[in-house]
């Protein structure tokens, strides 16, 4: 019965895996992640109507997964703080009185984030960690849906936009190298304004609840 337990215990051994050094100050660390990115995309207020939204209209962005890399320097051998690059791409479809309604296309956003990270652990052992910091939303090149372009729409653009991001995660050593597995979750915290224009006319104005979750995973290099 006992031979049950061997892969749990050798799970368990890997992670503990002696001469695992811990990151240390002036150590830099780097990430290649996958990333699926879950924004909300609710409507919070309406700044302008001059074509008469019916009631209950709402909004939903779309959810993404992309590749994002993150630079980690070491300030002390517990302190830390990161960038991380990547571009993530959505959608904005209606909810409630316009539900399934194409009205923001192919919103680009560079989510450029900096995070102070506190680690715990031992040395040689798994990494948890907390963060965070704030973020600035850098929306590029989006596009009015069909329908928005179906009712007269010919530009439509994003504000960029100011917030934070809260952070929680883990890094599991591989080798005694630097080597290790990364699991990552932020929740970001922004709000944005959405404008849409009829030729010169701006002709709607929302305000939107972007609070996106951000979840990542991937491997770390540490030198």
């Amino acid at each position: 019965m006992k031979t049950r337990y061997l892969p749990l215990a050798a799970l368990v051994a890997t992670l503990a895996i002696p001469g695992q050094a811990a990151a240390k100050s002036g150590d830099v660390q780097f990430k290649l992640l996958a990333t699926y990115v879950a924004p909300d995309g609710k409507i919070k207020d309406v700044k302008l109507d001059l074509i008469g939204l019916p009631a209950g209209t709402q909004t939903k962005a779309d959810d993404n997964v992309v590749p994002t890399v993150a630079v980690e320097y070491f300030v002390t051998d517990n302190l830390s703080v990161e960038t991380i690059a990547g571009v993530t791409q959505h959608d904005v479809v209606g909810r409630g009185a316009l539900a399934g309604a194409g009205l923001v296309s192919n919103a680009n956003i560079v989510p450029a984030t900096l995070t102070l990270k506190y680690h715990f652990g031992k040395d040689g052992g798994v990494q948890p960690y907390v963060g965070a910091g704030p973020s600035y939303f850098i929306f590029i090149d989006e596009k009015p849906g069909a329908t928005a372009v179906a009712l007269g729409a010919t530009r439509q653009k994003m504000g960029d936009s100011l917030g934070m991001a809260l952070q929680a995660g883990i890094d599991v050593p591989v080798n005694a190298k630097g080597l290790s597995v990364t699991f990552d979750a932020k929740r970001y915290y922004m709000r944005s304004t959405a404008r849409w224009f009829a030729g010169t006319t701006e002709v709607l104005r929302t305000r939107h609840k972007l609070d996106p979750w951000v979840v990542s995973a991937g491997i770390a290099f540490r030198f």
